[in-house]
């Protein structure tokens, strides 16, 4: 069973003037494409040709299949996690969570703005619900994902610099302040049943 690239949830220029097409068509239709090769090569005739991509990610070990695989999870999430004409504050169980984990939509925003922004290098910043139920902001380096931990992903932003770098150049805090204008609380909410 082949793995295939995901189609983006949205036309490829909805996300402006957030994101543009050009970011999008490298992002999505060369980086995450990549991953998505890659990871077939690898498990082209070995024990993960049929497995499920969770299956890979907490099998794999560290290396390149568990790259690959995680990499080609966290993009597919990623997509999700945005979408045109959204962002502002949460509704229904997501601004419910939010407010018992963090006390108020503005102090997670500046924690997981905090993430993002500060994370060293290439990574991720997640919302995640561990395992008792609570909420917590995270961040993961390289291609690691919290379902490798045993946490369930609500949202993420790709603090890589290929996820801005086109928009924003070096300013990652910019990219960040306008990821805040595409979250896709619907996402989110659907994660958290």
């Amino acid at each position: 069973m082949a793995f295939t690239l995901p189609s983006l949830p949205y036309a490829i220029d909805a996300l402006k003037p957030h994101l543009s097409q050009e970011t999008l068509e490298f992002h999505h239709g060369k980086h995450h494409a990549a991953y998505v090769n890659r990871l077939n090569e690898l498990i082209a005739g070995t024990k993960w040709a049929d497995a499920k991509l969770e299956a890979i990610i907490g099998g794999a070990g560290p290396g390149a299949l568990f790259n690959q695989a995680a990499q080609h999870f966290n993009h597919s999430f990623y997509w999700n996690s945005m979408a045109p004409r959204a962002g502002g504050e949460p509704k229904g169980p997501a601004a419910e969570a939010i407010r018992k984990a963090f006390n108020d939509f503005a102090s997670f925003k500046q924690k997981f703005t905090e993430a993002a922004v500060g994370h060293f290098g290439s990574g991720w910043a997640w919302l995640v619900r561990r395992a008792d139920g609570s909420l917590a902001v995270e961040s993961t380096h390289d291609a690691d994902t919290p379902i490798a931990h045993g946490t369930k992903p609500l949202l993420t932003c790709d603090v890589w610099e290929h996820a801005y770098y086109i928009d924003y150049r070096n300013a990652r805090a910019k990219y960040v302040e306008a990821f805040w204008n595409l979250v896709n609380w619907d996402f989110v909410n659907a994660n958290l049943k």
